[in-house]
């Protein structure tokens, strides 16, 4: 068949229009509307004053970068020079830049300026979301994950190795502060830079001892991000951080499909996700106004404290126990049933144990213990030496402030509805990490510190709900969706 003739030097009568080059429906318009929404308020929360300065040079508009980085986010691009290489190489950044060109360390210093407040973006699509009717708390599902960190895991060290480091800085500094002395550059306004880098080293290695030396503080830590632990994946060991999200489903709008909206994350240090789950769910509650019906979680989050909590906040939770198979034994002590009329419990072959006082301790909730009432009928027993080895006090229990709690959420993860509901878990919230880390780049983190990390994990979870929104908007009522919010 004949072929098309092509040249590369086209000339046009009138030039092109960069508007015509990108489709409608695409997500950088999204983003554009997105930015275009943002109240006076809104700005002010981001630390972006209502104008720029009268004298100087000009600088870039705030929608210009705020924009760039909203899209780099969405679509994976989150280095400061793969931004600018989009701004520059790409038609879709040039019409969401309007054909200007911002170059990484103007990208930088807006995001370094502006760090604390961006989360705010987060709390928006939230907010957008929820009011434009796209977020379905019937179900709400909790989980984590582990991210790298952007430091080597071999860089982790033990307090003795960073014992070392810090004697070889302390050296280094010293030989350094003679040279200078020795040229006697004492005077210069500012250290060499050599000098000023042997001392920034100094603060790491110090501020990582501090971490390794602490109470409960882990055993290696790195002077490159001290705030960084050793977590376990399926991958095996890195150094990184905790992530955790909650997620909730979307309803179908239009003709787009129903999707996910991460309505609360957080980033903590933390090996297990145990201990987790009251806080992600308090923080998810607080940005919707409203709990969800039911929460779910799997193994990992199981506590009793966090059961008990949810209890008192009448929150029902559908989570299984990691080790479910010992609620089988006979010998457990939810196979003792308690009369709280005479507050004693009853063991399987029938004897009671009455309470005998209260243990207190220090690094575990206070625990009321009940002893045998009749300890000797436990060397008959037949059950002796699975259920107790203590031939002269028989059969103790130690019941907590959530042995209730225990009891009763173990009851309903018996029953249908529950399984029923726990197999939904899986489905609402891991497809949410696998967008994160394989098409929004979030396998590692790019900046260092715990603080910081926090944002980073919010912009990424910012850019999810960003995908969400604009599948709802380009399906439906346009720009109308963003004016709900």
């Amino acid at each position: 068949m004949p072929r098309r003739a092509f040249t590369r030097d086209q000339a046009y009568l009138l030039p092109p229009s960069l508007d015509d080059w990108v489709p409608a429906d695409h997500p950088v318009r999204f983003v554009a509307a997105f930015v275009d929404e943002l109240t006076a308020a809104d700005w002010a929360e981001l630390g972006v004053a209502s104008s720029g300065a009268w004298t100087g040079a000009p600088a870039y508009h705030p929608e210009v970068l705020l924009s760039v980085w909203l899209a780099g986010f969405m679509s994976g691009i989150r280095s400061v020079r793969a931004l600018e290489a989009a701004c520059r190489d790409q038609l879709t950044f040039r019409w969401l830049t309007g054909n200007q060109l911002p170059d990484h360390n103007t990208l930088w210093r807006f995001y370094d300026t502006h760090r604390r407040q961006l989360p705010h973006l987060f709390q928006l699509t939230v907010t957008t979301a929820w009011k434009a009717g796209l977020v379905e708390v019937a179900l709400m599902a909790v989980d984590g994950t582990k991210v790298a960190g952007n430091v080597a895991r071999a860089g982790m060290r033990d307090a003795e190795a960073l014992a070392a480091l810090a004697e070889q800085a302390a050296a280094r500094i010293a030989e350094l502060t003679a040279q200078v002395e020795a040229e006697g550059a004492t005077a210069a306004p500012r250290l060499p830079s050599a000098v000023r880098q042997a001392q920034a080293l100094q603060d790491r290695i110090r501020a990582a001892r501090q971490v390794v030396t602490a109470t409960d503080g882990p055993e290696q830590a790195n002077p490159v991000d001290a705030d960084a632990r050793l977590l376990p994946t399926r991958q095996g060991w890195v150094a990184g951080y905790n992530a955790q999200a909650a997620v909730v489903a979307t309803p179908t709008v239009g003709d787009a499909p129903g999707g996910r909206v991460i309505v609360a994350v957080e980033v903590v240090t933390a090996e297990h996700d145990a201990g987790q789950l009251l806080p992600v769910r308090d923080a998810a509650v607080a940005t919707l106004g409203q709990a969800p019906q039911t929460l779910l979680a799997d193994g990992g989050y199981h506590r009793g404290a966090d059961l008990a909590g949810c209890a008192a906040r009448g929150q029902v939770v559908v989570m299984p126990e990691a080790q479910g198979d010992r609620l089988q034994d006979p010998t457990h002590k939810d196979q003792f049933t308690y009369d709280a009329e005479t507050d004693r419990y009853t063991c399987p072959q029938g004897q009671p144990l009455r309470r005998q006082g209260t243990i207190h301790r220090t690094d575990r909730p206070t625990v009321q213990r009940y002893v045998m009432v009749e300890p000797h009928v436990c060397r008959t027993c037949p059950l002796v030496g699975r259920c107790t080895t203590d031939q002269r006090h028989g059969r103790t229990l130690e019941i907590g402030p959530a042995d209730q709690a225990l009891r009763a959420h173990r009851i309903w993860m018996a029953t249908d509805d529950a399984e029923a509901l726990r197999r939904q878990r899986q489905t609402l919230i891991e497809p949410v990490f696998g967008i994160l880390k394989e098409r929004l780049g979030g396998r590692r983190f790019h900046t260092r510190g715990l603080a910081k990390v926090q944002v980073e994990w919010a912009l990424l979870a910012t850019g999810f709900n960003l995908r969400t929104l604009w599948r709802a908007w380009r399906h439906g009522p346009g720009t109308a969706l963003l004016r709900t919010g």
